[in-house]
């Protein structure tokens, strides 16, 4: 053969091996690597719906025309086993959340039994699911065929200000917490403040920078999603060990204090965490939201971090709107083929792996590497400071005078 024919048919391969390469779907990426979501809300909808007695929960069914967990008649609800498998989903940070403020009661106790449910829940399902509790955990599920499913817990209110009740939840299998949620605590303030000019900030205290450096010595994940600027800021010069956002968007995108400002996501690239991008329509957009407004605040953290930084936190079953496009666990994968179609240079099969999972694999490891280098440390023995629970007592004294206000001013207003 000619040196000329061998041209040609190299050139003819390399074309064919190119165009197949471009064909490629972005969601094979979810064969090769498990998609691992920050957050899901299903064990909330439990104690809601069925007061967490989950005998006759049917999760191994498609639920979506269910008269109870339908969409229908729960926009909220959108998470079930028959799903789950065709959106070709690997791990579930499944939340233990229970409501916050100040008339709220029994917190604790209520968060142990989110924590108890969703363990049932796996139990329930040991050919489906199986309960992980480590980095390397998720890829052996993975492997096995079943959801790797860990414990997140969404908000400090769950350990009453209490190191020993932090370390309790870490030793039942919760590998994040989620500083704050919607509620201000006497140590971190939330998110909502960053909206309201005339709120009492109290910023990280150093209480708040002790319930960190706790959990980096734990090897339990510092979640940063609800909680103000200052606390992202804050807590990720306080950390040891890279941080994550376990469901928030890109600020710069769509301007909700639930997202996260550029020059934050600045920071998680120095400190090596992770943003998983939420896909609630209203921190997405202002009307009309769909999946390309999901890709939009992807893309957007990509180009201010970088693709190493960026992952998936979907909080489905936990609000009641969703993008047209993702309205349910099974739709991830039109996700990924979006993606790719749109920029097949940025998001390549290697990067979409990234988005996936890797990333926060890669974080989770970390996270497990510094807990390793502090078996040194002993416990924190610390206390909240008084002087914290007065300033928040005095917090909840003026919002109970101005409840109280708002009252007598609509019971006033009636009887006009």
């Amino acid at each position: 053969m000619s040196t000329y024919l061998l041209f040609l048919v190299i050139f003819a391969s390399a074309v064919s091996v190119l165009r197949a390469t471009r064909d490629i779907p972005g969601r094979v990426a979810l064969d090769n690597f498990p998609l691992i979501d920050g957050h899901n809300d299903l064990a909330y909808n439990l104690y809601n719906k069925l007061h967490n007695q989950i005998y006759n929960f049917s999760f191994h069914k498609d639920l979506s025309q269910d008269s109870l967990f339908g969409s229908d008649s729960c926009k909220s609800c959108n998470t079930d086993l028959v799903r789950i498998k065709k959106g070709k989903l690997g791990a579930q940070f499944w939340s233990a959340f229970v409501d916050c403020g100040p008339h709220q009661d029994a917190i604790v106790s209520k968060s142990f039994e989110q924590v108890d449910v969703i363990k049932r829940l796996i139990d329930k399902y040991p050919q489906d699911m199986e309960f992980v509790t480590t980095a390397d955990g998720i890829e052996d599920a993975f492997l096995r065929k079943r959801l790797a499913s860990l414990i997140g817990l969404e908000g400090g209110h769950s350990i009453d200000n209490k190191l020993a009740l932090l370390r309790q939840f870490y030793q039942l299998g919760a590998r994040y917490m989620t500083l704050t949620q919607s509620c201000s605590l006497p140590w971190a303030d939330a998110s909502p403040v960053d909206s309201q000019p005339e709120a009492n900030k109290v910023d990280l205290t150093n209480f708040g920078k002790k319930i960190v450096l706790e959990m980096n010595r734990l090897g339990m994940m510092v979640d940063l999603s609800h909680v103000s600027h200052n606390v992202m800021v804050q807590a990720i010069d306080t950390s040891r060990a890279p941080v994550i956002f376990s469901h928030s968007s890109a600020y710069s995108v769509f301007p909700h204090h639930r997202n996260v400002k550029d020059d934050v996501i600045l920071k998680i690239k120095q400190n090596g965490g992770i943003i998983m991008v939420n896909f609630y329509s209203a921190f997405l957009g202002e009307r009309h939201v769909t999946i390309k407004d999901v890709a939009r605040h992807i893309n957007h953290i990509v180009d201010v971090a970088g693709v190493d930084y960026v992952g998936i936190g979907s909080d489905f079953d936990g609000v009641d709107s969703f993008p047209k496009g993702l309205e349910d666990v099974s739709k991830y994968p039109d996700l990924f083929d979006l993606l790719r179609e749109k920029n097949q240079t940025r998001w390549t099969i290697e990067n979409l792996e990234k988005l996936a999972g890797r990333n926060l694999y890669r974080v989770f490891k970390k996270v497990e590497e510094v807990r390793d280098t502090l078996l040194h440390e002993r416990p924190d023995e610390s206390l909240i400071p008084d002087e914290d629970l007065a300033r928040a007592a005095g917090s909840v004294k003026k919002y109970s005078k101005l409840l109280t206000f708002i009252t007598v001013v609509v019971m006033y207003t009636l009887r006009v």
